[in-house]
């Protein structure tokens, strides 16, 4: 571990300087443009795979309960929230469902008891923010070798790829858990 992080800082230390648009950015790998955008692309198709099946192997047990970061909030008034302020429910159906990929459960209805029910397709909707929230967090590494107007490109892509399908999520979630909610009271 203590060599790996040697290694990366003496790389990050030689890192070369590149004059983009009469400004200086700094970059881990020089690369033209064009090389920067395909391995964008090939990086981003990776990991956002990579992500993905990760999450669905993760036991539907482990999706169950809400964390900290998880948890839906009363601010979120059972999904209300996201439907006054995105819209959400007049746009949701377009965005294609990616559920089951690698696996698992589709989204686009609600599963029958047999395959879980309601709990089942709340752990889906857990198991859907998880993975476009986790593929967020390959951002940092695209300043390894993009130019700042690229990486900013990059840093648009993948919120607008990733923000609407974790919002559907969510909205899901939200709404169906506070269905859940007033019927146990």
């Amino acid at each position: 571990m203590a060599t790996t992080v040697a290694i990366a800082m003496i790389t990050f230390l030689t890192a070369h300087t590149v004059v983009v648009v009469g400004q200086t950015t700094q970059v881990l790998f020089d690369v033209s443009f064009r090389v920067a955008l395909v391995i964008d692309v090939v990086a981003w198709i990776m990991f956002g795979a990579l992500v993905g099946w990760r999450q669905a192997r993760l036991p539907v047990e482990r999706l169950q309960g809400e964390g900290w970061f998880s948890r839906i909030r009363a601010w979120e008034l059972g999904g209300r929230i996201y439907r006054k302020v995105t819209y959400v429910h007049r746009w949701k159906d377009m965005i294609p469902d990616a559920g089951t990929w690698f696996g698992g459960l589709s989204k686009r209805r609600l599963p029958s008891s047999s395959d879980g029910g309601v709990a089942r397709f709340i752990a889906e909707c857990q198991r859907a923010e998880r993975t476009h929230l986790g593929q967020l967090l390959a951002l940092p590494l695209f300043v390894l070798w993009n130019p700042w107007h690229l990486f900013a490109w990059n840093v648009v892509f993948a919120l607008v790829g990733n923000i609407p399908c974790w919002l559907i999520a969510r909205f899901n979630r939200a709404r169906i858990s506070g269905i859940l909610a007033r019927r146990s009271v």
